[in-house]
């Protein structure tokens, strides 16, 4: 793999949108699918989550019901109360956190609930898997706030 330069990575992830939205058009799925376990344990070996936490201070995850269900158990808690407490719907129909940062990341950057996270945090930044290609758009979104989704995709460009 080449060695992803991570200065100023959000302008150059800015800059790069079209590359990126061009190669996952183009980007031969299996070929990709092939390169992703190694190139997303890459990542994270040269980025810390927790130096960033972005995900967690800008952005929601969906609470499906078994994750409402696992994680207010885990807090204690009635489902109603948590999801009167902490989530709302969002235009889609999902709940989501009701403000941000999300109230169970920590100043730390630790979350709170990490055990029982929600599996949107769980399987972030999809960096491993094929939702990679098959759903771009997120894929873009996440690069712009994402380092790790911005390594992956850098190396997957340039190794075509």
């Amino acid at each position: 793999m080449s060695e992803v330069n991570l200065d100023h990575w959000e302008k150059r992830s800015a800059e790069h949108q079209k590359l990126y939205k061009q190669f996952l058009q183009r980007a031969d799925k299996n070929k990709v699918l092939k390169q992703l376990p190694s190139l997303h344990e890459e990542a994270f070996e040269k980025i810390d989550c927790l130096q960033c936490a972005n995900c967690c201070k800008n952005y929601s995850p969906r609470f499906k019901t078994p994750d409402i269900k696992r994680i207010s158990k885990f807090l204690g808690m009635k489902e109603g109360t948590f999801i009167e407490t902490y989530l709302t719907l969002d235009t889609e129909g999902d709940y989501v956190v009701r403000s941000k940062p999300c109230p169970f990341l920590g100043a730390d950057n630790f979350c709170s609930i990490y055990e029982a996270r929600p599996s949107d945090c769980h399987r972030f930044p999809y960096t491993d898997e094929d939702v990679i290609i098959k759903r771009p758009a997120i894929t873009l979104k996440n690069s712009t706030f994402c380092p790790i989704v911005f390594y992956v995709l850098e190396n997957l460009r340039v190794t075509k």
